[in-house]
């Protein structure tokens, strides 16, 4: 408590700067796996704060460890660096004076986010604060969108995963505190057959009318009543021209539970109308390109304190209670491992996965204040 009003002035007169480092930031690509730019600008930032220890994995995850590492439990805190946007040229960055909101793709999910936590850490590197009974990783980590399969975080529980105490990801908007994660499995399936000219070769098996009988065969599944479970074709492409009959088609499926039997009872529906096309004379190829795992085996306690300890921070700092929900999120890999994990946002923001996405500037300076009040409750 003897830091309070310490942090609440940090946190006021850190506006500008942090104002200033979200701009830039959130002008920079970084689709998943490709997260290269904002890597070395928060690299750049870090170093010229005067921070020396900074690592830099395989997985281009950006690890600052703060502590005695070594020989003390971990606490992890976290946000992913990439946007669920494929821009590869400069983002749109505009701020609205009349509503207060700073606009871009991908600027509230996760940018603004890993701005809080970098600003958050600069606060404990300043006040030279190091915990005694812990030690902290603060990480910036990639691949946390989509197909990046959750890459980054994967990384870091495989390095550290068996001394990890808690685990919390900064994500999304304030107010939603993670308590189950959603786990999934993403296919790529393609179907080939012979085509050929559409008047000349008239009655030929057509791709595409294949693959879009095994997609209302796929929505025929009785989903099932275990958890929440949901199913869904997100991107369909094949054919090569109107006067063709069409060679390949392929999609991309993704099934999503809360619950592992209820992932099982979907992939076993998958798999039996897989086979049944596999019997009709064409060619079915079949590519996992994304699994999440659900929750594992978690100590219940630790789990109710973990989550407990976010959504008291979140409750001092926005006077909000908190609404505990499921998602698909990096704390999927601790969760799957047993490590107590949640998830939580930091500022206000709203229009996530669309290009109107905004958040409000103003919220950083509570976003940096609840960062801190969580991080400082493992210093006392």
């Amino acid at each position: 408590m003897e830091w309070t009003m310490d942090i609440g002035r940090y946190a006021k007169e850190s506006y500008e700067e942090v104002f200033h480092l979200l701009s830039n930031l959130a002008r920079i690509p970084a689709p998943s796996h490709h997260e290269e730019k904002r890597v070395a600008y928060i690299a750049k930032w870090l170093r010229e704060l005067g921070e020396s220890n900074i690592i830099i994995d395989d997985a281009l995850n950006v690890i600052i460890p703060w502590g005695d590492i070594d020989h003390k439990p971990l606490i992890v805190f976290m946000a992913h660096t990439d946007v669920v946007f494929s821009d590869t040229d400069e983002l749109p960055l505009i701020y609205d004076e009349q509503e207060k909101k700073l606009r871009c793709p991908g600027v509230a999910d996760d940018t603004a986010n890993v701005c809080v936590l970098l600003m958050a850490f600069k606060y404990l590197f300043l006040n030279n604060i190091v915990p005694k009974d812990c030690a902290i990783l603060f990480v910036a980590n990639s691949c946390e969108e989509g197909l990046g399969n959750l890459k980054g975080c994967r990384k870091i529980i495989e390095k550290y995963g068996e001394r990890i105490h808690h685990f919390y990801t900064f994500d999304g908007t304030a107010g939603r505190v993670l308590k189950r994660s959603v786990g999934s499995v993403r296919y790529k399936v393609e179907v080939r057959t012979e085509g050929g000219h559409s008047y000349n070769a008239f009655g030929n098996k057509n791709a595409i009318d294949y693959l879009s009988a095994m997609i209302q065969d796929l929505y025929k599944v009785k989903v099932p009543t275990v958890g929440k479970t949901t199913y869904n074709v997100g991107t369909i492409s094949g054919g090569t021209s109107v006067n063709t009959i069409a060679q390949n088609a392929e999609m991309v499926y993704e099934i999503r539970s809360d619950y592992q039997e209820s992932i099982e009872a979907m992939i076993h529906h998958f798999n039996s109308v897989i086979e049944c096309y596999k019997s009709k004379d064409i060619t079915v190829n079949v590519e996992i390109v994304g699994e999440r795992p659900c929750m594992g085996m978690v100590d219940e306690e630790q789990q109710k304190l973990v989550m407990q300890k976010a959504a008291d921070a979140l409750k001092r700092q926005y006077g909000m209670e908190a609404v505990f929900n499921s998602g698909s999120t990096d704390c999927n890999i601790p969760l799957s491992i047993g490590i107590p994990s949640t998830r939580l946002g930091t500022v206000i923001s709203a229009g996530h996965h669309t290009r109107e996405e905004w958040m409000k500037p103003e919220s950083l300076i509570t976003g940096i204040n609840l960062a801190l009040d969580l991080i400082l409750g493992y210093v006392n």
